[in-house]
């Protein structure tokens, strides 16, 4: 199994592009998030939509679904193409195409059309997992904004690579306590990390990072970062900043 980052930057980076993933097993590929970068981020890597089975979303963001209208479209109207599969929480699936996709989705000649014509969309409920390629992925809730009352909530992934290794992806999420369960559990950490100078709220922070344990910096990879020059992580305890285009074997 490989991991490759395809962007390993923030929403409005210009250096990195934004940070989508990709697995590859099995000669099959699923995108982890299809920000608004994902067309050249794939064409570096010598691909396209057609060389994507599937895509999960973590959340709402376009710098995670942005990029859903070119797959959607792209792969509709190839008849060599089968459907690529959708995974994500069910009820976040729904509010992203009434919200954020259908404006520009919504309708085909002829007809009023949904998701579920484009794509083979798998709605997962909260706390269950889902299997792609033999791999069970489990979603892990993470809290990323609170607007008044409301908490939207992005979901992060902890699977098993083919080494036996527990792989913690956070997707965005706020620095927390209560993510120190997944921490322990974790072999290896894939951790977005904020450092820009004034912070969102929205994101961990390099400063707030850097106050973990050392058995825990000790396992994060960071990625999400801004554009511009970042401290010395390896210093300060962790694994990397991840670059673009960085492939793991997991």
């Amino acid at each position: 199994m490989e991991i490759t980052f395809l962007g390993s930057g923030s929403a409005f980076c210009l250096d990195n592009y934004q940070s989508n993933m990709m697995i590859e097993k099995n000669g099959k590929r699923l995108l982890i998030d299809c920000g608004g970068d994902i067309r050249w981020s794939l064409k570096e890597k010598g691909l396209t939509c057609n060389d994507i089975d599937a895509i999960y979303y973590s959340h709402e963001h376009n710098d995670h679904n942005g990029g859903t209208e070119y797959m959607a479209f792209s792969t509709y109207f190839n008849p060599n193409k089968n459907p690529i599969k959708v995974f994500g929480e069910g009820d976040m699936l729904d509010h992203m195409w009434d919200h954020s996709l259908s404006g520009g989705l919504n309708s085909i000649q002829g007809k009023k059309v949904g998701l579920d014509d484009y794509f083979d969309v798998h709605r997962i409920k909260k706390n269950d997992p889902f299997t792609w390629e033999g791999i069970e992925f489990q979603m892990v809730q993470v809290i990323h904004v609170v607007a008044e009352f409301s908490i939207v909530h992005s979901y992060g992934l902890m699977f098993t690579g083919d080494k036996g290794k527990r792989i913690f992806i956070t997707s965005d999420t706020q620095f927390s306590n209560h993510l120190s369960t997944f921490y322990d559990q974790a072999d290896i950490i894939f951790h977005d990390c904020e450092t820009a100078p004034f912070k969102s709220g929205v994101h961990a922070h390099y400063t707030e990072l850097v106050t973990l344990p050392k058995e825990t910096k000790k396992k994060m990879h960071l990625y999400h970062y801004q554009d511009g020059e970042k401290a010395d992580c390896k210093k300060d305890g962790f694994v990397e900043w991840v670059k673009k285009g960085q492939e793991y074997e997991v």
